[in-house]
C-alpha cells in the first residue's frame, strides 16, 4: 500500500504549490490524479519517487507497505516510473532495455526478458534498436521494462498523452491490465478523464 500523510510542497523562496494531500493506494488499485498544468501533479510524483528538485520544500509522509520513505533517497526507495514519452535508452537494445532495472538475483534474465517481450507483442525483437518501434510498441516495451524491475509501487505521469487516439485505448487497456495483475499500487497523473475511467480506481482532482 502506498500511503501519503498531509503532503505538501512548497517552492523555492516558500510559496505553497500544492497540499497538504493525503490518500491511499491499495494493491492492485490504480488511483488517478487530476488537475490543470500548474497544479503541482508532476511534483506531487517526484515527491513520492524522491526526484523532487534542489530548493522544494516538502512536509508529511510518504509511507510504502508501512516503510517511510520520505528521507530517502530514490534508488532507496523501490517506485517506479512510466513517463509519457515511454523513454528507452537508446545505446540499448529492446531487450537491454526491458532488463535494465530488474533485480540481478535472477539466473534466468533472458528467458524472463523473452516471455515479457511475447506478452507484449514484441517477440522476436530482442536485439532491435528501440528506433525502430512504432509508439505503441515503445509504450508496451517501456511498461514491461517497469514491470521487470519489480517495484513495490510505480507512478504514471502521463502515460498516454503521447499516443494518437487509435492506439491510446489499446495501450491503456494493455497498461491496465499489467497493473492489476502486478498486484502493487499505481498512482496514475492525467489530463484525460477517460484515463481515470478506464483505471477504474479513485480519482483525486487538484487544483
Amino acid at each position: 500500500m502506498l500511503e501519503l500523510i498531509d503532503l505538501a510542497i512548497r517552492l523555492p523562496g516558500g510559496r505553497p504549490l500544492l497540499g497538504p494531500v493525503s490518500l491511499r493506494v491499495e494493491a492492485g488499485q490504480i488511483l488517478s490524479v487530476m488537475g490543470p498544468s500548474g497544479v503541482g501533479k508532476s511534483s506531487l510524483l517526484d515527491a513520492i519517487g524522491g526526484h523532487l528538485g534542489a530548493g522544494f520544500a516538502l512536509q508529511g509522509r510518504v509511507l510504502l507497505d508501512g516503510r517511510d520513505l520520505t528521507g530517502l533517497p530514490a534508488e532507496r526507495r523501490n517506485i517506479g516510473m512510466i513517463f509519457q514519452n515511454s523513454d528507452l535508452f537508446p545505446h540499448l537494445s529492446v531487450g537491454q532495455n526491458l532488463g535494465f532495472g530488474m533485480p540481478r538475483r535472477h539466473r534466468d534474465r533472458r528467458a524472463r526478458i523473452e516471455a515479457a517481450l511475447v506478452d507484449a507483442g514484441l517477440g522476436g525483437m530482442h536485439d532491435r534498436d528501440p528506433a525502430t518501434l512504432s509508439g505503441g510498441q515503445r509504450a508496451r516495451a517501456a511498461l514491461m521494462r517497469g514491470l521487470l524491475a519489480e517495484p513495490a509501487a510505480i507512478l504514471l505521469d502521463e502515460p498516454f498523452s503521447a499516443l494518437d487516439a487509435q492506439l491510446r485505448d489499446e495501450i491503456r487497456s494493455f497498461t491496465f491490465d499489467h497493473l492489476r495483475a502486478a498486484g502493487i499500487p499505481a498512482l496514475m497523473v492525467t489530463h484525460d478523464a477517460q484515463d481515470a475511467t478506464s483505471a477504474g480506481g479513485p480519482v483525486i482532482a487538484l487544483g
